[in-house]
């Protein structure tokens, strides 16, 4: 059978996508014309095959290879191979290194408390900027990605400071990203391009000798405050310019995409004082007096968990992903042959109204053990899915609770005037427009929070 899809362009379906508003929206539009399988144009990949539904996509979770021209604006970080799309007999192994480090308890609670610290650092300033009556709205974004960034510094880097300079470390990386996402996006960054590419040249190098001063303590046995990740794959044997690698690619994927669903988080519990008022109300229950959760009582927040899953939900911070089918895929009534590109619309599997009745709704009752049980593994998917999936998924839930858990025990958060209603864009994340601008004060010690029935209104 045929698959549904627009016709061809001749601008390889950039114009469509553009009036759209980007790919995110695309795929909604999509799915919503065509059915939960689609055939559409991609830049960079010819044509490619969307996949909405989450039964269907179960055929597809066993690929382990990547579009390699849609990541090649990954490879200038990389000087051992782009580790986004290296072949699955050298991903596989380094996948299981980083599982054991990444996924482990051992290492989320030994770095626990330095997490703690900076997310605190954070609060102090939002209070004393709270405390000033001309002060600005908040920027979510701007600041939580600036501290997710921090924080995944120091957990790859070890967090010494003889070693490393965790200021100069966050600028450096940030340059990187400016200007090579830039590029992928054709956003105007300042500089002439000579310019801007001298300086992103020059970060880049900063920041991989500041990972060979790590990896020389390691070696040494010097240290006592060492990074699990790098010890990891020092222990195992793998190359510097590998080492390099991995540390510089796990800090991108990891600082954007938990800063944004914090950010997104804290959005919609903004829009939603009742959800927020049950989050508030759990905080006391679990903290009491406490300002910051210690790691054993994360689990514990079962409802703040709820609101987070929700909100990445319905906005996925990455809202996308692909691979490239080895061999003929059978999906449904359709044959997908070796060397397709596999679209998942992360976004579209999120809103597919089959599985989340009034997709577009904020409830976090979505995620009760009786809900998730209900519907199919795939119908869910915001760190993606199968031998590609993000090896980060429990330590970026883990940051993005506690910082959560640290904020909304402190302040009421609500939208700045003219900025209730903010619009996702997609850059490599799904970011706002306009940054998401809030309005935060202090929590009266006896607010009271009582427990309210179940929320249902719509996002609006």
């Amino acid at each position: 059978m045929t698959i549904p899809g627009p016709e061809p362009r001749a601008d390889d379906g950039v114009g469509a996508i553009t009036a759209a508003g980007g790919l995110h929206t695309y795929q909604l539009r999509l799915h919503a014309e065509y059915g939960p399988v689609v055939r559409f144009q991609l830049p960079g990949a010819g044509t490619a095959v969307s996949v909405a539904d989450p039964v269907l996509l179960e055929a597809t979770a066993h690929i382990n290879k990547r579009p390699e021209r849609l990541f090649e604006f990954l490879a200038p970080l990389c000087e051992a191979g782009n580790l986004q799309v290296i072949p699955a007999d050298e991903h596989t192994p380094l996948r299981r290194l980083l599982l054991s480090v990444l996924a482990g308890r051992p290492s989320h609670e030994r770095h626990f408390a330095r997490f703690t610290e900076l997310t605190t650092e954070l609060a102090d300033d939002w209070a004393a900027r709270s405390a000033r009556t001309d002060s600005d709205p908040v920027e979510l974004q701007k600041d939580l990605t600036a501290l997710t960034l921090r924080m995944i510094s120091e957990y790859a880097l070890g967090g010494d400071s003889e070693a490393t300079d965790p200021d100069r470390v966050v600028a450096a990386f940030e340059e990187v990203l400016t200007e090579y996402l830039g590029r992928l996006y054709e956003v105007p960054v300042p500089g002439t391009q000579d310019e801007r590419a001298r300086r992103a040249d020059e970060a880049l190098a900063y920041l991989r000798a500041t990972v060979d001063r790590v990896v020389a303590a390691h070696r040494s046995g010097g240290r006592t405050d060492k990074s699990d990740l790098i010890g990891a794959l020092v222990e195992a044997g793998e190359s510097p310019a590998r080492i390099r690698d991995t540390v510089m690619v796990t800090m991108l994927a990891a600082h954007h995409t938990t800063g944004v669903a914090v950010s997104w988080t804290l959005h919609l519990l903004a829009r939603h004082p009742e959800a927020a008022a049950r989050v508030a109300d759990e905080l006391d229950g679990v903290l009491g007096d406490r300002a910051a959760p210690e790691y054993a009582d994360l689990r514990r927040l079962t409802y703040l968990e709820m609101a987070l899953k929700e909100s990445m939900r319905l906005y996925p911070p990455g809202p996308y992903g692909a691979r490239e089918t080895t061999e003929t895929l059978v999906l449904g009534d359709h044959e997908i042959p070796a060397g397709t590109t596999i679209f998942y619309p992360f976004w579209a599997v999120h809103m597919n109204p089959e599985y989340w009745p009034e997709p577009e709704k904020f409830v976090p009752e979505r995620f009760t053990p009786e809900e998730i049980a209900k519907r199919p593994k795939l119908a869910y998917i915001p760190f993606g899915l199968g031998p590609r999936s993000c090896e980060g998924a429990v330590l970026a839930m883990v940051e993005a609770e506690l910082i959560l858990a640290v904020l909304l025990k402190r302040f009421r958060i609500r939208p700045a005037p003219g900025h209730e209603t903010v619009t996702p864009i997609e850059r490599f994340v799904l970011w706002a427009a306009d940054d998401i601008r809030m309005l935060v004060s202090p929590r009266p010690r006896t607010e009271p929070c009582p427990r309210l029935p179940h929320p249902a209104a719509p996002d609006g």
